[in-house]
């Protein structure tokens, strides 16, 4: 309740901004509707996932070709590689997939389109344990190997430390902190993050 579905909304042109502005490689691109965002290279998964679940696997993923500038006609077989199991199931109808298959299939769908940026709002939310680290392990391999710009809101502590760089904290729809990651320290944490 501190605004961090709200302003990755903003960022993805979904809510208007009140105030400030977004940019994206030094171009402002608030004024741009949520349509015109996905061809710059933002790849967005929502909370809650929003895969649709009477298509099947393969048609979820094959959502974000039209989108991608090569104009490619084939799933890129990163997808795969990094989720095995969406090539298992890709005749699988979305809605039939466990949780955690249906968050590796919003995150895949997101890739297709080869972002520059990825945000991931709550990935690991209802999660079972062995996804939650595979997820980390993808956001990492992203990061570090492919150098993928991932924004990620997480209430997990732990898991937002094991791939995080950077943070930020929010509080009643501000940043209240923000430093690298080795510096979020207990009394930050007992400042801002204590219930």
């Amino acid at each position: 309740g501190v605004g961090k579905t709200t302003l990755l909304k903003c960022f993805m042109g979904l809510l208007p901004l009140s105030s400030g502005s977004i940019s994206l490689e030094g171009e402002e691109i608030e004024s741009l509707s949520a349509e015109s965002r996905a061809p710059l290279g933002v790849g967005y998964v929502p909370q809650g996932r929003d895969i649709f679940p009477m298509l099947t696997v393969e048609e979820n993923l094959r959502l974000g070709l039209p989108i991608r500038k090569d104009k490619a006609k084939e799933i890129p077989e990163k997808v795969y590689e990094l989720f095995p199991v969406l090539r298992d199931m890709k005749y699988r109808l979305g809605g039939d997939l466990s949780g955690g298959q249906q968050q590796q299939l919003a995150i895949g769908r997101a890739l297709v389109i080869e972002p520059k940026v990825l945000i991931l709002d709550e990935p690991n939310e209802g999660i079972q344990p062995n996804i939650v680290k595979q997820i980390g392990d993808v956001i990492l391999k992203l990061n570090r190997e492919e150098h993928l710009t991932v924004i990620l809101v997480e209430q997990k502590l732990g898991f937002a430390r094991r791939v995080g760089q950077e943070f930020r904290l929010m509080g009643r729809g501000k940043v209240v902190a923000s430093d690298q990651m080795e510096n979020l320290n207990d009394e930050l944490i007992k400042q801002h993050l204590a219930v």
